[in-house]
């Protein structure tokens, strides 16, 4: 199934294009097997396969073989790496660093990016967002999530807003006009990974 052209960042072919680029060039000096990709975007093998091919055949990853095992990396010394690098942190960069940031910090139960950035995520057209707004779930630390935030803006180079709300208070059918908002617009969930290490 052909996925439409990205809203994020309309010079890629794809949304899974600037994930994939995105996950590989702020994660330098990391290397994955393509089922890892495969299972961590929730995509088919051959599909993670056909975008490998093409991203190595323009020269901006890294492959070796281990055993049966492809294995991809961004390659940080082509001459566009730095600034591609940029832009994908603009763009796709906070589904690629928060799930992976908030998932060092105890008592995250959930989190997903809301407003504007996940309305273009999702398709909406519009001007790529200067922030980027997250609903954790949980009984999180403020102090925690204020780290995580001020991190994250480092990483993504723009501001990071990070709102805590209880289970009990998402998992309510209604009554608070934040959340029913929340709602009733575009969300991206993004990946808690438990003991991943960083």
């Amino acid at each position: 199934m052909k996925q439409p052209p990205s809203v994020l960042l309309p010079l890629l072919r794809s949304p899974f294009q600037g994930e994939l680029l995105a996950w590989l060039f702020l994660h330098p000096g990391e290397e994955y097997a393509q089922i890892e990709l495969a299972k961590r975007f929730d995509v088919s093998a051959s599909t993670v396969t056909r975008e490998v091919d093409r991203l190595s055949a323009a020269g901006l990853i890294v492959e070796r073989r281990v055993g049966n095992l492809r294995m991809v990396s961004a390659d940080t010394d082509v001459v566009v790496a730095r600034p591609l690098t940029e832009l994908l942190a603009l763009t796709y960069g906070p589904s690629a660093v928060l799930g992976e940031r908030l998932s060092d910090v105890a008592a995250v139960e959930q989190a997903y990016i809301y407003g504007s950035w996940a309305a273009r995520y999702s398709g909406e057209p519009g001007r790529v967002p200067r922030d980027v707004d997250v609903l954790v779930v949980g009984d999180v630390d403020e102090d925690d999530l204020y780290d995580v935030a001020r991190a994250a803006e480092r990483q993504l180079g723009r501001e990071v807003n990070m709102r805590r709300v209880s289970r009990v208070a998402w998992e309510a059918s209604a009554g608070d006009p934040f959340l029913d908002t929340v709602r009733s617009r575009p969300l991206v969930q993004l990946k808690i990974d438990r003991g991943h290490g960083r």
